[in-house]
């Protein structure tokens, strides 16, 4: 069994081949047989994570197993507590009510790599960064939840997924996860791969 980490690259597919000629993972990671666990929008950065294991793959991505992952979110304009309070008692998303499990401000981010194309900015209007967990994964779900209250993403950049961080990783950089870590990993989460 094996685990890939990956810091997915701004406007990457979370795929290794595309018909349409778009930047896919393939222009970074050369592993065979390792498959994306879950999905992470082409306009959204971070950690992704890579298996060869049909089972890990089901344990990361489906949402039963509520698997907690963490985004730091730059929004446009001044959250409120009230909205944030919004996002954790759920906000409704055509008909479905969708909550965080947790979101806060945060300062920016300090040695964050610099996005290209970089966000627009906008003087009128000032920008914040949150830090968003969510257990679930609907379509574009954290744009939709901020934007309901008020908050619209200007960038979306994933940190965590359950127990495997980001770290130091740039974007396109990669790491693979030893036996030896994935089984403790697997332990700390109540798992035991078959």
């Amino acid at each position: 069994m094996r685990l890939l980490l990956i810091n997915k690259p701004f406007r990457c597919l979370s795929q290794f081949s595309d018909a349409d000629g778009r930047p896919t993972l393939a222009r970074w990671v050369d592993q065979k047989g390792v498959y994306p666990a879950g999905r992470l929008d082409f306009d959204s950065e971070g950690l992704l994570a890579l298996t060869d294991h049909g089972g890990l793959q089901a344990r990361i991505s489906d949402p039963k197993y509520k698997l907690a992952k963490t985004y730091l979110v730059q929004v446009e304009g001044s959250p409120s507590q009230d909205a944030l309070a919004s996002l954790c008692a759920g906000v409704n998303l055509k008909g479905r009510l969708v909550r965080a499990a947790a979101a806060r401000t945060v300062p920016e981010p300090a040695g964050l790599w610099p996005r290209n194309p970089p966000i627009r900015i906008r003087k009128s209007v000032p920008d914040h960064w949150l830090e968003m967990v969510i257990e679930r994964g609907l379509n574009r779900q954290v744009r939709r939840m901020t934007a309901a209250v008020g908050l619209p993403t200007l960038r979306l950049i994933r940190t965590d997924i359950g127990p495997w961080s980001l770290g130091t990783l740039m974007p396109g950089q990669w790491r693979e996860i030893s036996r030896e870590q994935m089984a403790s990993d697997f332990r700390n989460l109540g798992w035991r791969p078959t």
